[in-house]
């Protein structure tokens, strides 16, 4: 399979290439997420905002203008025409006990609407405090436990809609 690679820029300009950095292109780091890049004796100031780096998505800043990068390679381009996606939405709907223990605090209401890593619960198991975390952003369809309840690993604690 070649490695080359497909650069979607602002979700509509796409470049192809075989190497992110050709032999025509010098780039010095300034810091971790500041370069100086020549490319044909022309200079460029080069800023990384943001990155996703396992959905392969950067916000850029280059001399002044600001541009989203989306980088596929061969592998993700045949995963996608395979119908399958490596960075699809999480569809989890439950959250489950991953060990026994005791509930220590309910963070959530039945209809609240949360993030993705907010803070659900608080789950002691073996002297240790155990934050569970939301997988998915989504809305909480039910709770199934109660402050102070002693819960058995694999139990469902959260749904969401």
């Amino acid at each position: 399979m070649n490695k080359t690679y497909q650069l979607k820029v602002n979700g509509d300009v796409v470049f192809e290439s075989d190497a992110l950095l050709n032999d025509d292109i010098k780039a010095a780091a300034i810091s971790s997420t500041a370069y100086h890049v020549l490319k044909n004796n022309k200079s460029f100031e080069v800023q990384i905002d943001s990155e996703q780096f396992t959905a392969k998505k950067y916000q850029i800043t280059v001399n002044g203008n600001q541009y989203t990068v989306d980088i596929q390679t061969e592998l993700d381009k045949l995963i996608n025409q395979l119908g399958f996606s490596l960075n699809a939405a999480k569809q989890v709907n439950s959250i489950k006990a991953p060990m026994p223990g005791l509930i220590l605090d309910i963070l959530v209401e039945v209809g609240q609407e949360v993030a993705e890593n907010d803070n659900l619960l608080i789950l002691e198991a073996m002297k240790m405090e155990n934050n569970l975390s939301s997988p998915r952003a989504g809305v909480i369809k039910s709770i199934n436990v109660t402050k102070g309840a002693t819960v058995d690993k694999g139990l469902v604690l959260i749904e969401f809609e």
